[in-house]
């Protein structure tokens, strides 16, 4: 009892002073934001692709057309929301650290040319690999070993042309792994809305009228299921160089002489 009063007292004794700049509180905002809804989103990602896409296997179909529908309904709708507000804090954030490199290099306009580099390389790369998601499966079937190497390509090239684009006088380590990291969650983010989302609506709309009226699922849902699956798993790998980089960025500096 005394050992606790004196560790009580000794927490009032504390002189704690918080930071006086508005951008510090701004940037605790951001990360938490980012970590908390992070992994949501990554959460249900892992969820979805080392726990329901096994199970929905493994049902009968009509056991599937009953649980499907509210079950992917209530997953989407966090898997997809919380993708927004991840991507949307984490780019305010490396807002801040490039505006902040730039400063430092004398010339705080060259913000604006970083980020313009960088969204446009990466748009590009989504491009490219919606392209790869499409027209892999119709030209090598189900087999998604072609794929993963093309993605692999894709991604390491766009990286590099990042840090080759990026990597001037005044960028710090920390905003050129964030560049790398950051890309990566772009493109996942993009998967979200661009091709997960508007397969999964599909689906859980026929899957939900087949369960209630017997109506049978289009031909083409298959065709949505095989690429919404691909695109599901495409994330899956990309997240773990993502985290990486984004970890990266405060503990392992490796990128400054590039």
């Amino acid at each position: 009892m005394g050992a606790f009063l004196f560790s009580a007292v000794s927490l009032l004794d504390l002189h704690i002073k918080l930071p006086d700049l508005p951008t510090s509180h701004e940037q605790i905002v951001l990360r938490w934001l980012h970590f908390v809804f992070g992994i949501i989103w990554i959460g249900l990602l892992y969820f979805l692709n080392m726990v329901n896409i096994p199970l929905m296997k493994e049902l009968d179909g009509g056991t599937r057309a009953k649980v499907f529908p509210p079950l992917m309904s209530r997953v989407m709708f966090w898997f997809r929301w919380s993708s927004v507000v991840t991507w949307l804090a984490g780019f305010r954030y490396f807002m801040i650290l490039t505006k902040t490199d730039a400063s430092a290099a004398g010339d705080p306009s060259l913000m604006w040319k970083w980020i313009g580099i960088w969204l446009a390389v990466w748009l590009v790369a989504f491009v490219i690999l919606y392209g790869l998601l499409v027209a892999t499966p119709l030209a090598f079937g189900d087999s998604g070993l072609v794929l993963g190497m093309c993605s692999l390509v894709v991604v390491s090239g766009t990286s590099w042309l990042v840090l080759h684009l990026l990597a001037q006088p005044g960028a710090g380590n920390r905003t050129l792994s964030i560049a790398v990291g950051g890309g990566l969650g772009t493109i996942m983010f993009l998967n979200v809305w661009g091709i997960v989302w508007r397969c999964q609506k599909r689906l859980i709309e026929w899957t939900r009228a087949s369960a209630e009226k017997g109506t049978p699922l289009p031909d083409k849902a298959a065709q949505l299921q095989r690429l919404a699956f691909l695109t599901a798993r495409l994330n899956f790998w990309l997240s773990f160089p993502m985290l990486f980089f984004m970890a990266a960025s405060a503990h392992f500096e490796f990128l400054m002489g590039m």
